[in-house]
């Protein structure tokens, strides 16, 4: 199952590689039916692999004229950049939540690894936060860091 879902996922990043433009549109059922596998396992992929964390928009809709559109999200200015993080972390964030993003973001390199480690620190430090909860001040401090970082 493992190589099916990395294999979807590599055609449709080379489908996206091979576009001028930032989206690519597809229809699940055409694309389940290429891959032998049923639609439910096209949705896995684009859940798990296509994130906005990862710098992907996934529209969709269903029915027989159905599609899958997915939209590459490119922040070209720091500007853009902090925008599309403080989306990301929103108000509230937990620091397992916080420590994926930052991975994601390490991966999509908007940031180093050093950074992401640093970041990491500077986060399980702050009082008063109990593991797993979702927390306001983690999300304002994470914010702060990666737009300093970003901006600069």
């Amino acid at each position: 199952m493992q190589n099916l879902s990395h294999d979807i996922e590599r055609y449709i990043l080379d489908l996206l590689e091979g576009e001028q433009e930032d989206f690519i549109s597809l229809r699940r059922k055409e694309l389940a039916e290429m891959f032998g596998c049923v639609p439910s396992q096209i949705n896995y992929v684009l859940r798990s692999r296509f994130t906005p964390e990862q710098g992907y928009l996934i529209e969709s809709r269903r029915g027989e004229h159905g599609y899958i559109k997915i939209l590459r999200v490119t922040c070209g200015t720091s500007s853009e950049r902090a925008d599309h993080i403080n989306e990301l972390v929103g108000d509230e964030i937990s620091f397992s939540e916080a420590q994926r993003l930052l991975k994601a973001l390490q991966d999509r390199e908007f940031i180093t690894e050093r950074e992401r480690l640093l970041i990491e620190i500077a986060l399980r430090n702050v009082r008063g936060i109990r593991r797993g909860e979702d927390s306001e001040e983690l999300a304002d401090l994470l914010k702060n860091m990666l737009g300093g970082i970003i901006t600069n």
